[in-house]
């Protein structure tokens, strides 16, 4: 399923993966367990949306520059909506939590994607 997805995405999703684990054992070690939670929630609200945005991205026709150009802007409406979503989601239904470690994460997580562009598709 994720042989659809453009190598440059599948080696950024990893990286943002790599990036939430990483930051969610320093939360752990610095915030305790609603740390810890809060920083891999706020990775994975990236990692879903770079997710689903790829898809949508692959399923894009690319028979003309225009094509390409709806097909990309399709494909980060949707993501920007689903990341609104979830972080609404994370807010509304988790009580405890940690600001810092949940929207660092998030931030942290959402500029590795934004590399993207400069990853070869070999």
């Amino acid at each position: 399923m994720l042989r659809t997805l453009s190598k440059p995405i599948r080696t950024v999703l990893r990286w943002q993966l790599i990036a939430t684990l990483a930051l969610t054992l320093i939360a752990a070690a610095v915030t305790g367990v609603h740390g810890a939670l809060s920083a891999f929630l706020g990775g994975m609200v990236s990692v879903c949306a770079g997710l689903v945005s790829g898809f949508v991205a692959s399923l894009g026709k690319a028979e003309s520059a225009g094509g390409v150009l709806i097909g990309a802007l399709r494909a980060e409406g949707i993501k920007i909506g689903l990341i609104v979503l979830l972080l609404w989601l994370v807010l509304a239904t988790y009580r405890d939590v940690v600001a810092l470690a949940f929207f660092g994460t998030f931030m942290m997580t959402a500029l590795i994607f934004s590399v993207a562009f400069v990853v070869r598709d070999r």
